[in-house]
């Protein structure tokens, strides 16, 4: 199931219903039917979540927990439907909920795969999991010598390790990172993701800069890649996360190399 559309800010102030339900302005009705002791979530923190999702007439369109596999997504950025963003918003670490999401909060009038245009949907959803927004701690290269290479990369070793294995082109790298623009925001990181990048070194499945800056570096090492826009997305850029002919920055940690 793609629960892919726009998010919403949760708007606590609501309006109980006859039962224990309780209807927001917006139109989500939600009821607690089992009270988890955990935290609440954080908009743009991770949260994971099962969840069955029936239509009206109680036909069963996805389940995490048929599968045995709970969904993951960041809240409240809209990675998922306005009345999922919402809803589970309302919600602490442990509850169990049942939301009745109409559909101009749901699919709206184009409806997804078996779910039909104007669908107003139920799923029962259990909050098993939510972590706290990622937020990057940037390396310290003060005091740090830098290397600069004729292709115009800038390296700043930040950890040394003299015992580790070095990567060699043809080889399978396992590395975490995190990237910035030059005016410091974060486009990308593998430990926001928590899962680091694997690619085979010098084959041209990374940008330049990388294939160059990950083959100076040892297994356990850290270092800052500048790395200049002809060797990392040219002129193009890639929007709109990164523009045309940005300098790129990245704090990069070998992990393994296999």
């Amino acid at each position: 199931m793609s629960l892919c559309l726009f998010a919403i800010l949760p708007n606590l102030k609501a309006q109980k219903n006859m039962s224990n339900a309780i209807t927001t302005p917006s139109g989500l009705t939600y009821e607690i039917l089992s009270k988890g002791t955990g935290k609440a979530p954080i908009k743009g923190g991770k949260v994971t979540v099962h969840y069955t999702g029936k239509l009206t007439n109680d036909t069963v369109f996805d389940s995490s927990v048929k599968r045995g596999q709970p969904f993951s997504f960041k809240l409240g950025v809209g990675q998922v439907i306005k009345g999922w963003d919402e809803g589970i918003a309302l919600l602490h670490v442990g509850d169990k909920a049942r939301f009745t999401i109409p559909a101009n909060l749901g699919y709206g009038d184009r409806g997804a795969g078996a779910i039909p245009p104007n669908s107003t949907l139920i799923f029962d959803v259990e909050l098993l999991d939510s972590k706290d927004p990622f937020v990057p701690v940037p390396y310290d290269v003060k005091g740090k010598d830098t290397v600069k290479t004729t292709s115009g990369l800038q390296m700043i070793k930040i950890l040394s390790n003299n015992e580790g294995t070095k990567a060699e082109n043809g080889k399978t790298v396992e590395v975490h990172y995190t990237g910035y623009l030059t005016d410091g925001k974060v486009f990308d990181s593998s430990l926001e993701r928590e899962k680091p990048i694997q690619f085979p070194l010098g084959q041209g499945y990374v940008i330049k800069g990388w294939d160059e800056g990950i083959s100076l570096l040892k297994t356990g090492e850290k270092a800052r890649f500048i790395i200049p826009y002809n060797i990392a997305y040219g002129d193009a850029g890639r929007p709109p996360v990164i523009p045309a002919k940005a300098n790129l920055i990245f704090d990069v940690e070998l992990i393994s190399v296999q």
